[in-house]
C-alpha cells in the first residue's frame, strides 16, 4: 500500500475516533448535567434544582390526554406548587430510543418510568414517551424544549418498550444507531 493511502485512512480513522469520542463527551455531559440532576431532583423534591435544569427560553408540551404548551414559568409553576410538599415520595427513571448531539445541541427522544410511593403498598407507576431538545448556555446543557406524553396510558404496551430501550450509560448502543 502507497504512503498516500496509509496517510489517508489514518486521518479518516482519526477523524471519526474524535466524532465517536466527542459523542460519548456530550452523552456523558448530558447526563451528568441534565438526567441525573433530573432524576436527584424528583426523589428529593428538589424544585430549585430542577429548575436550574431548563432554559429560560423553555417550550413546554404536553400530548396524548393532557394536550397543553406553556414557558417556563407557567410549567414549573405547577412543580413548585406540588413539590412543597417535602413528604412526597416519588422516583423517576429513563431509557432511551434515540440520542443525537451536535455542536452544542442535542435531541433526545425515550421512554419514563414515574413512580409514586416507590417500595410501599400505594404504589403507582406510570410510563410515558419524551422527546426532549437541549443546548449548551454558558457552557451547561439546559432543556430548551421539552415534549412527554403518556400515550393515552398505554402502560403494558409502554412498559415492554421501556425494557428494550437503552440505558442511560449505553453509550455504544447509542452511537451505532446514530452512526
Amino acid at each position: 500500500m502507497n504512503r498516500v493511502a496509509i496517510y489517508t485512512i489514518s486521518l479518516f480513522l482519526l477523524f471519526i475516533n474524535q466524532a465517536i469520542s466527542q459523542n460519548y463527551n456530550d452523552l456523558k455531559e448530558i447526563n451528568s448535567q441534565i438526567w441525573n440532576k433530573f432524576s436527584k431532583s424528583f426523589e428529593t423534591v428538589d424544585y430549585q434544582l430542577f429548575e436550574s435544569l431548563h432554559s429560560d427560553d423553555l417550550i413546554r408540551v404536553n400530548g396524548g390526554d393532557y394536550k397543553s404548551i406553556r414557558n417556563k414559568e407557567a410549567y414549573l409553576e405547577g412543580y413548585k406548587n406540588r413539590w412543597s410538599n417535602q413528604a412526597l415520595r416519588q422516583s423517576i427513571s429513563f431509557r432511551f430510543l434515540e440520542r443525537v448531539c451536535k455542536d452544542g445541541m442535542a435531541s433526545e427522544r425515550g421512554i419514563y418510568k414515574f413512580i409514586i410511593n416507590p417500595g410501599s403498598e400505594n404504589q403507582k407507576l406510570y410510563y410515558g414517551v419524551f422527546h426532549v431538545i437541549l443546548r449548551k448556555e454558558d457552557n451547561l446543557w439546559k432543556i430548551l424544549i421539552d415534549y412527554d406524553s403518556s400515550e393515552n396510558e398505554s402502560i403494558n404496551e409502554i412498559e415492554i418498550l421501556y425494557k428494550e430501550a437503552f440505558a442511560l450509560d449505553d453509550f455504544d448502543r447509542n452511537i451505532k444507531k446514530s452512526g
